[in-house]
């Protein structure tokens, strides 16, 4: 299909807890597909729908760039079912680029969501790819990733920060 645009920091898409979507039809279908070329084209290991300004609860997680074996997955509508434990790791956001910040999340997460095919399937994740499902997931409840940092790392950023949303 084509890529999107990726929506910025300060774009108000990216506070709205996203809309479930009610019927998989061709517009979604393109709708993911253009997600898919637009996490490819970024080299992201995730992509929500609201970052290409789309209000739907939709997400996808692509982490072939750092693990071979790694296939994309699609989420529509998903639900965090349970999580178990704490890291923290370094996290970056295709909305907030350059920036990269080390977040606490949970280690382990337990989703329930809904594939492109309308089947609704769970699975359990650890790593990297937990991380991911928990930050895009964020994305689709409006909240970002540096609302989980700390204040003073967010009084460094703030420079950075209004840039990027003046530039939305």
């Amino acid at each position: 299909m084509a890529e999107r645009q990726i929506v910025n920091y300060g774009d108000p898409v990216l506070r709205e807890v996203a809309k479930p979507v009610e019927e998989i039809d061709q517009e979604i279908k393109d709708l993911v597909s253009d997600m898919v070329d637009t996490v490819k084209e970024a080299n992201g290991l995730g992509l929500a729908a609201p970052q290409v300004g789309q209000s739907k609860r939709i997400f996808l997680v692509d982490l072939s760039a750092v693990d071979m074996t790694a296939t994309l997955k699609v989420f529509i509508n998903p639900e965090i079912v349970e999580t178990e434990d704490e890291i923290e790791m370094e996290e970056g956001c295709l909305s907030f680029p350059g920036i990269f910040q080390k977040i606490i999340r949970p280690a382990r997460v337990k989703v329930r969501a809904t594939g492109l095919d309308g089947n609704q399937f769970e699975m359990v994740a650890d790593g990297i790819l937990a991380r991911a499902i928990l930050h895009e997931y964020d994305h689709l409840e409006g909240k970002l990733f540096i609302d989980k940092i700390s204040s003073m790392a967010r009084t460094m950023l703030r420079g950075r920060l209004r840039k990027l949303s003046q530039a939305s």
